[in-house]
């Protein structure tokens, strides 16, 4: 009321519907303390000229960092692509940002443009980051013996794929994205099918069903 006079009057015309908006509030940022809230309250001094909706409000909580020690999504972002090849033993500077990176998918972090991937990444580390502050816990995976190459060998195949089909590797990669999701999956399915929709405009005919060697 004090930051937005009138426009926040504006917004409740009752008594009850201010009761049922703080309600609405308190329930969406019950994991925050108050120090929390207060960053994110500035912010929105700084910026917004009209009051935040609850979603606008937890996005400020989550590009400010909250003061927590969780990075700002930007941040988390950069961390995540920087580490992508070889993400595991590495000196993350929060779990949750791993664990957002690994739900996101290492190889369209490493492959794909800002644009494909950061909208993706938000949605996870905003699960991510939730789901910690309500007190669940995250640990990153140590360096083990024998390495996983999977997406060594993913990448590999895309290369020698694009040069198969004359097009440049960006393209193979955003073509081949469905090979990153488990065989006999929805998603897997359904990305194929986006796949050769743009695969026709390019001139390619079929697509690979799984990674291997390129006749």
């Amino acid at each position: 009321m004090a930051i937005y006079g009138h426009k926040f009057k504006s917004c409740f015309e009752t008594q009850d519907e201010i009761r049922i908006a703080k309600r609405e509030w308190a329930l969406s940022l019950t994991s925050y303390d108050e120090s929390q809230l207060v960053r994110a309250v500035d912010r929105c001094k700084e910026t917004l000229a009209w009051m935040p909706t609850v979603s606008e409000f937890l996005k400020i909580l989550e590009e400010v960092g909250a003061g927590d020690g969780i990075p700002s999504v930007r941040a988390a972002y950069i961390e995540a692509c920087r580490f992508s090849h070889d993400p595991v033993g590495k000196p993350w500077s929060h779990p949750v940002v791993y664990h957002a990176g690994r739900e996101t998918g290492w190889f369209a972090l490493k492959s794909e443009e800002e644009r494909t991937t950061f909208g993706l990444f938000r949605y996870h580390y905003e699960l991510v980051c939730r789901r910690f502050r309500a007190g669940e816990s995250f640990d990153i995976p140590q360096p083990k013996g024998v390495t996983d190459n999977r997406d060594a060998t993913l990448y590999a195949f895309i290369k020698q794929w694009s040069e198969s089909q004359s097009i440049t590797q960006e393209q193979a990669s955003s073509l081949l994205y469905y090979l990153t999701k488990p065989e006999g999956t929805r998603v897997r399915a359904s990305l194929k099918k986006q796949a050769m929709e743009q695969a026709a405009r390019l001139g390619i005919d079929e697509l690979p069903d799984q990674v291997g060697s390129v006749n």
